[in-house]
């Protein structure tokens, strides 16, 4: 099931209450309580946003969210009762979109809520399919007609980085900047890439479907 947001917090009573306030106003939340209780959450459930508290009685927000940065760009909103600015910096350092102070108003956290989905929501999600290819951003893998494809982190990321801007022309210096965060990357190396890509997905890699060339410009996933 894809729920709009899925709330983190081992607070059971303030989570549930969140959760229920938004649902009211038509924003689908689901709410686990651990880090655990987290991952098997996404085993069988998407959502498109996550309410992150930082003390979870299992283990840290912080490093449950650096976890979740190796598998996803979903937007992560951090909650606290802690004050501390290095608490602040460290939650926007580690891949973090905002940092929510405790106690909070449920009508202004669901106004940016609310916000955030309206940014994100359409390119963000923790599952691509469309009958034939499958790409599953959580667990990294891709399949073709069921059938497990095997790529290298680094294919995933750039097939990953192409779907979740699908339909827009990517420069290649985007995709140097943003999938091997180098800007002096060779055409060569993105060439390469491409080409194994198209020969694990395609169903004529020299005529792809999925990911063509726009000559000047850069590569499209469309």
């Amino acid at each position: 099931m894809n729920y709009d947001c899925l709330m983190i917090d081992d607070e059971k009573l303030l989570a549930d209450s969140t959760a229920e306030y938004f649902n009211l106003f038509d924003v689908k939340t689901a709410t686990v309580y651990s880090v655990l209780e987290c991952q098997t959450f996404f085993e069988e459930h998407t959502a498109q946003l996550l309410l992150l508290d930082i003390n979870l009685g299992d283990g840290s927000g912080f490093e449950l969210c650096k976890e979740l940065r190796k598998k996803t760009e979903i937007p992560i909103l951090f909650l606290s009762a802690r004050t501390s600015d290095d608490d602040k910096i460290i939650a926007l350092n580690i891949g973090g979109d905002d940092y929510i102070q405790k106690p909070y108003s449920l009508s202004v956290l669901l106004a940016k809520v609310k916000v955030v989905l309206k940014r994100y929501g359409q390119s963000v999600s923790a599952e691509y399919s469309d009958g034939r290819l499958t790409v599953d951003f959580f667990a990294k893998q891709v399949f073709v007609n069921k059938n497990p494809v095997k790529l290298t982190m680094l294919e995933f990321k750039l097939l990953s980085y192409l779907i979740q801007n699908k339909n827009r022309v990517i420069s290649k210096q985007e995709l140097f900047e943003k999938v091997w965060e180098n800007k002096f990357t060779g055409d060569g190396t993105l060439n390469v890439h491409i080409r194994k890509i198209r020969e694990a997905i395609e169903k004529e890699p020299g005529n792809p479907e999925y990911i063509v060339t726009v000559w000047g410009d850069g590569y499209k996933f469309r």
